[in-house]
């Protein structure tokens, strides 16, 4: 009897000390750097969610990820396109360097083996790393492909042009396709999978497909430090769709906007945006559900500015605020992007920095956040770790002597950031030098180059040493 009572003690103990440790937190069984989600829109404008102003389209889940994180407002997309902006985000090189410096075919928007990502440094450190989303960096048949470039995982769509349908026939999951049960109209059987269409039956809808790919895998990696990487392709448009049918903003329906008296595609605009908040907010809560809210780090912005595709009216949205132009500019409509960060106990709640930095820098962030080595690429990082700004240690945090940005499009442009001045040049190398200052103007509405003639001597200083000449990006 007395050994039937200890075992019974003892199996007691047992339970009571496996019901203990499982009632904890993996925060507080894996203590270390901090796991690491960076999410971004496609062509949201700085102006297109309820914290940067937004008036029309409802963000209730991304507004109060700005009240308890911080909230940048002079933070920069790495280009005024999709393709350049995530090459810069990725390496950590701005456009006057990076390998990708413009949207283009599969033979030249691609990395190399030679180009050393992010995720290929926090893979080294025994981070998880997966990418669900929009690629655009690597195509069938080239080395730039995500598991390639340093995700274990990957699920979505390989280039840009295939990810204009919200109802492909198709996705990648990792090196294969999955077949969807939509049913496409047209281009999607181009050589090299680079064409788009539009879909004549709908079933799947993509973002649906990649947000579930992404909540089952965080929940599988949650014990141990991971990286992912979620380029969402909300709120691009479907190109081809608009011209087949007038209208390229799909989504599965309008939700709380089917009753306005709106067109159908600002309904679309808007559902698509306020889709993606809800989204957000499932992601942000399976965090707190797995008790990993305090060791993560989730950091939100965009590709570029906002767009005037699909059908719907920018204006009508005042998708890019107070700024000037939008995707495809290089003033700040073009560029400047809303970005919010969150960490729970680390960061501030409802902090605003008006820090300025871009998307190069979050490589030199990954790697102070993780105590992994930089790469060291020819010609060197252009980032800056932005820790010290998370942590609230303003006076220590370093600041770029400028940032700057080129574009291969519309003749092409050249542009550079330094202090409070902001300098445009179009064409690239040969054109008449713009200068603002975005501090007092911030709509760039007054151009005073003439009073400024050493500032704009600055300005082509550094877009001379910015510029690095490629044999696959031509000035045209």
């Amino acid at each position: 009897m007395l050994f039937l009572n200890s075992t019974r003690f003892s199996l007691r103990l047992v339970t009571l000390l496996v019901s203990s440790v499982s009632s904890l937190s993996f925060a507080d069984a894996r203590p270390g750097p901090p796991n690491i989600i960076l999410i971004l829109a496609d062509d949201l404008g700085y102006g297109d969610i309820g914290c940067f102003g937004q008036k029309k389209i409802r963000t209730p889940r991304l507004d109060r990820l700005a009240t308890e994180g911080i909230r940048f407002t002079q933070f920069y997309a790495g280009a005024t396109v999709c393709a350049p902006s995530r090459s810069v985000l990725m390496t950590g090189q701005h456009t006057g360097r990076t390998r990708v410096r413009g949207n283009a075919g599969p033979s030249i928007q691609t990395l190399k083996p030679e180009d050393v990502t992010v995720a290929e440094v926090l893979q080294q450190t025994g981070y998880a790393t997966a990418l669900f989303g929009k690629w655009g960096l690597g195509d069938v048949g080239n080395t730039g492909r995500p598991l390639n470039q340093g995700f274990d995982r990957f699920f979505g769509y390989l280039n840009q042009h295939h990810a204009h349908n919200y109802y492909p026939s198709y996705l990648w999951k990792n090196e294969s396709k999955v077949a969807l049960r939509n049913v496409v109209a047209s281009t999607e059987s181009k050589a090299n999978d680079f064409g788009s269409g539009y879909a004549t039956k709908r079933v799947d809808y993509s973002h649906d497909l990649i947000i579930a790919r992404s909540l089952r895998w965080v929940r599988k990696n949650a014990h141990k430090p991971f990286f992912l990487y979620l380029p969402l392709t909300i709120p691009h448009a479907n190109n081809e769709g608009a011209r087949a049918t007038g209208d390229g903003q799909e989504v599965p329906d309008y939700g709380i906007y089917a009753q306005k008296d709106w067109s159908n595609p600002n309904k679309g605009q808007a559902a698509m945006v306020t889709r993606m908040d809800s989204d957000v907010g499932r992601l942000v809560d399976l965090l707190a559900e797995l008790g990993i809210a305090e060791s993560t780090l989730v950091i939100f912005s965009s590709d570029n500015g906002h767009h005037r595709e699909g059908g719907n009216d920018p204006e009508f949205f005042d998708a890019n605020g107070p700024l000037r132009g939008m995707k495809r500019d290089l003033y700040e409509g073009g560029i400047r992007v809303p970005t919010i960060m969150w960490w729970p106990g680390t960061v501030q709640a409802g902090s605003v920095s008006d820090r300025v930095g871009y998307f190069g820098d979050f490589m030199a962030t990954a790697c102070e956040l993780t105590g992994a080595r930089a790469p060291t690429p020819p010609g060197g990082l252009q980032s800056i770790s932005f820790v010290p700004t998370l942590k609230g240690e303003s006076a220590k945090q370093e600041k770029h002597r400028y940032l700057y940005w080129e574009f291969y499009e519309r003749g092409s442009a050249q542009a550079v950031r330094f202090e409070r001045w902001k300098a445009v040049r179009k064409p690239m190398l040969t054109g008449p030098i713009e200068l603002y200052d975005v501090e007092a103007d911030l709509g760039e509405t007054k151009d005073i180059a003439e009073m400024r003639p050493d500032l704009v001597e600055r300005a082509l200083s550094y877009m001379s040493e910015a510029h690095v000449p490629a044999p696959e990006w031509k000035i045209r």
